[in-house]
């Protein structure tokens, strides 16, 4: 995951969308307290496998909304992409 972190920085692309990317990478490593959909809020602990594949659902949730704005959508398939890979939904890291 620290690769595919280091690998968004720099990058070009859309910008939502690696911060997105971004923000899902470090929660599920444990450097965020707050999940980046949802905001569930557990500093003291990574995320388990059940928590991961929840914000995954709710990241789908979320793009399903079509009043959801284009930088706020692009920040949610951001987070959505990377912990599909982490889940293992995914082969391609976000």
């Amino acid at each position: 995951m620290d690769l595919a972190l280091k690998g968004h920085r720099g990058t070009g692309g859309v910008p939502q969308f690696a911060a997105g990317a971004e923000a899902a990478y470090a929660w599920a490593m444990g450097r965020s307290g707050r999940s980046p959909v949802t905001g569930t809020d557990d500093a003291e602990h990574i995320p388990e496998l059940s928590l991961l594949t929840a914000e995954v659902d709710a990241s789908v949730v979320r793009l399903d909304d079509p009043t959801l704005e284009a930088g706020t959508r692009d920040f949610v398939r951001g987070v959505h992409d990377a912990l599909a890979w982490i889940c293992g939904y995914s082969d391609q890291p976000a």
